[in-house]
């Protein structure tokens, strides 16, 4: 391929050159700050702009009369308010409303509107329908065509990493007792408050060093769940001004409400924001990368850095609730613990935030923003609508869906449940994306083009950049530079085809376009699928990721290349199937449910079906046994993993932690007590009889049913406060490794937390027959499931051997 400029079109990358930017921050007055770096020396730029929106209507600025003018006209300079008429359909957004404050702009739409309407108007958002607006920093980006990081690597940010240890989860009950702090420049300390009266000076100290060292971001292992608003909390409480911001901004560190349904999330959080500062949160980055590749047993920071080899081999580890007391007998060891800490968080993001800080080089918001935001309403829109302010061409508005039939989404199908052996996935490359680019499908309503522009653009910019990490020395700066932007650039060309069927949460939504990418797509789809069926391959499921097939048993993988390549040359141009694995066998469960057995050993679970929503750790163990066992055809092994964890449960070897669930809390505390005569939940009663009469909604809680029929609470440690913590059993997919180890012993983390053994033995054994061992049902015939998974473990008169049980095995005939 042709060398292609990395920045050469504004659609993508903005047409403002200005280098170097690594923090921006500006008001609805139309006042920004802009922080440039160039090595060490940093430089703060001061601007003004022109606060703007984009109108369907003019009729709410009427009452301005000539404070109202037309942008071309010599009252222009002095009015209020200006406007420009742009290009575009009917109903379309196509007034562009200019003001030299954005706030007096708002004031005197919402006085017009209220007298056109009738009604009290609070805000804007009540007028959602008429308007089209942004935050203040989009719309200095956007106006100016300026975009972060211009000529600047990851390396080049000064980061500083923040993590506290504090005596209990809720700040009302605890405090901060010591702050772990390291940079990119070479600072690791911790600041302690051995006592209550220490801790505002703790609070004060960190700010100081905060404003001294300068850091251009600020990260954390769930910074947004847990350390800012407890820090926050505790600040307020104290009387501690929190002057973490950079100077001239304003100081203070400030809270803003997140959407809802955040896209990795799913939760509305609070979060916060720093002039001159990019507050990063690296649970954001593992989701983002678990929604992708689906390969994390959770999102914990210490289970995320021993996946990704950033732990240390010397790493302390202390379980959540010892911590304190650890502190008070042996504080060189804590410190020590939270310096691991931060120093993984350091690993985490420099492994994953390097696709963020792509993708902050294309969209035009805060680094921080994108860091959070999903790649189709957080990434593309913006860039879409950035085209449009820059051609003044006007927005299109999206009528209401009621009434209209739903999107035709991909094909999805489940040709065979059971075990499966020499299983190989072939993938459609791109798909939709591809759909699109080949047969130029996109949003009518896209009057310049401007997101098929974007995607095909982006596909030959990913190429370019994909052949450049294969040349550019292994671990460089330049291989992770080329691989960072390779990956931001796939998550934008992925996401174009959710964001054209996404209904009136779109501005360039679609509904026929979408319909056609899932036409075309089905077709192909069932091309393959016949072309595989005809070659006698055994047909598992399919859908847009990709085909699962079986081949006859003793192929080569250059067999199985092969006839995956001669498939692939019966498509279309532009649409590329690709040999993307093998493994040695499959559970087949439901569709998107399945289990994988690679050569290596390695068992990866895919889907909520074969994952415990209750995660209780006993059973997750037992499940990972039994599976593995029986996609190697080993039934014996399958039963004498059960047997073994029924002895143990019967002989009550495995402490409380291990059968122990973990709970969102979903009611508060007034709204439980209400309904809790007709129906009482465990997890609330476990906190209820630990003492606990006060929570938040969200957060997480784990306990167990105790012999008597009661309920204990085991407290958790400090990174799950508020249920911004993932487990195992919300995943909907799990790479469990090697397995070797015995399934009847306790937990092996060092986080276990209680070797409590007065749980209720038989409700437990009921837990591991029904939530574990059912999810095997389908890999056996019913009478040979009924045998192996006995609810008594005992011997029966009529069993058979259990040499002579089978898998229910699917298997190819050969071709």
């Amino acid at each position: 391929m042709t060398d292609l400029p990395a920045t050469s079109d504004e659609y993508l990358f903005g047409w403002d050159a200005t280098p170097g930017i690594v923090s921006v921050w500006a008001s609805r007055e139309g006042r920004a700050l802009v922080w440039r770096r160039h090595g060490e020396q940093l430089a703060v730029e001061r601007a003004r702009f022109r606060p703007w929106l984009f109108a369907a209507t003019l009729d709410d600025l009427a009452h301005l009369g000539p404070g109202l003018a037309e942008a071309s006209s010599p009252a222009a300079a002095r009015a209020p308010v200006s406007y420009r008429e742009l290009a575009g359909a009917p109903g379309s957004y196509r007034f562009l409303l200019e003001a030299r404050d954005g706030r007096a702009l708002e004031r005197m739409i919402l006085a017009g509107a209220r007298r056109r309407l009738g009604r009290e108007i609070a805000s804007l958002y009540d007028l959602d329908d008429d308007y089209y607006r942004v935050g203040a920093v989009e719309q200095y980006l956007m106006q100016t065509g300026r975009v972060y990081f211009r000529g600047l690597a990851y390396a080049d940010l000064v980061r500083m990493q923040i993590d506290f240890e504090t005596t209990a989860l809720d700040p009302g009950r605890g405090r901060i007792f010591m702050a772990a702090v390291r940079d990119s420049c070479g600072l690791a300390i911790t600041l302690d408050a051995p006592t209550p009266a220490d801790e505002a000076a703790l609070i004060a100290e960190l700010c100081a060093l905060v404003r001294e060292r300068d850091p251009d971001v600020i990260e954390n292992h769930n910074l947004f769940g847990f350390d800012l608003p407890f820090l926050a909390a505790r600040a307020a409480a104290l009387g501690v001004p929190l002057r973490l911001g950079r100077a001239p901004g304003p100081p203070l560190l400030e809270r803003y409400a997140d959407m809802p349904g955040s896209y990795y999330s799913g939760r509305r959080r609070e979060r916060y924001t720093l002039a001159g500062r990019e507050l990063l949160d690296t649970m954001d980055a593992v989701r983002r990368h678990d929604f992708v590749a689906r390969d994390l047993p959770s999102h914990r920071l210490k289970d995320v850095a021993r996946v990704f080899g950033i732990a240390g081999p010397e790493r302390v580890y202390l379980a959540g609730s010892e911590v304190y007391a650890t502190y008070r007998d042996d504080p060189e060891r804590v410190r020590r613990y939270a310096l691991d800490d931060v120093a993984e968080v350091d690993g985490l993001s420099r492994q994953l935030l390097g696709a963020p800080f792509a993708l902050a080089g294309m969209a035009p918001r805060r680094y921080e923003r994108v860091a959070s935001a999903g790649p189709a309403m957080g990434i593309l829109e913006p860039m879409l609508v950035r085209a449009y302010l820059r051609a003044g061409a006007a927005l299109p508005r999206q009528a209401t869906e009621h009434g209209l039939p739903p999107h035709t989404g991909g094909a999805l199908y489940l040709f065979a449940a059971g075990v499966a052996e020499q299983v190989v996935k072939a993938d459609i490359a791109s798909l939709y994306p591809s759909l699109m680019r080949t047969f130029k499908i996109g949003p009518a309503c896209d009057q310049l083009g401007v997101l098929l522009r974007i995607v095909e653009r982006l596909t030959d910019l990913r190429l370019f950049h994909k052949g450049a990490v294969r040349t550019a020395p292994p671990g460089s700066v330049a291989a992770q530079s080329h691989h960072a932007l390779q990956a931001a650039m796939k998550l934008i060309i992925n996401s174009a085809y959710g964001y054209m069927g996404a209904g009136s949460m779109a501005l360039f939504a679609d509904r026929n376009a979408a319909d056609e990418v899932t036409r075309r797509g089905r077709a192909v789809l069932d091309h393959v699928v016949g072309e595989l069926r005809s070659r006698g391959m055994a047909l598992i499921e399919a859908d847009t990721d990709g085909v699962y097939f079986a081949a006859p048993i003793g192929w080569s993988e250059t067999q199985e290349r092969a006839v995956v390549a001669a498939i692939g040359a019966t498509l279309p141009d532009g649409i590329r199937l690709e040999y993307e694995g093998r493994y040695r066998a499959m559970l087949s469960h439901e569709v998107k449910n399945y289990a994988l057995l690679a050569y290596d050993g390695q068992l990866i679970v895919r889907g909520a079906a074969l994952r415990s929503s209750r995660s209780e750790p006993f059973g997750e163990r037992f499940l990972r046994v039994a599976l593995h066992c029986a996609l190697a055809g080993d039934v014996a092994g399958v039963q004498a993993a059960y047997r073994e964890v029924v002895a143990a449960l019967r002989a009550r070897e495995l402490p409380a932690a291990d059968v122990a669930t973990r709970v969102r809390l979903s009611k508060n505390p007034a709204s439980y007590l209400a309904a809790r005569g007709a129906h009482r939940e465990a997890a609330y009663e476990a906190l209820l009889a630990a003492g606990r009469d006060t929570w938040e909604p969200g957060e997480r809680v784990r306990c167990y049913k105790a012999q008597g029929g009661g309920y204990v609470w085991l407290p958790d440690e400090r990174e799950d406060p508020a249920g911004a913590e993932a487990t195992p059993g919300d995943d909907d997919e799990a790479d469990f490794g090697d397995l070797g180890e015995f399934i009847g012993a306790p937990a092996s983390p060092p986080d276990a937390l209680d070797d409590r053994r007065d749980y209720d033995v038989e409700h437990y054994l009921q837990v591991l027959v029904t939530s574990y061992a059912g999810r095997l049902r389908k890999a056996f015939e019913p009478e040979d499931f009924a045998q192996l998974f006995r609810p008594d473990a005992q011997i029966g008169l009529f069993d058979r051997p259990v040499e002579s049980i089978q898998p229910r095995w699917i298997r190819c005939e050969e071709a």
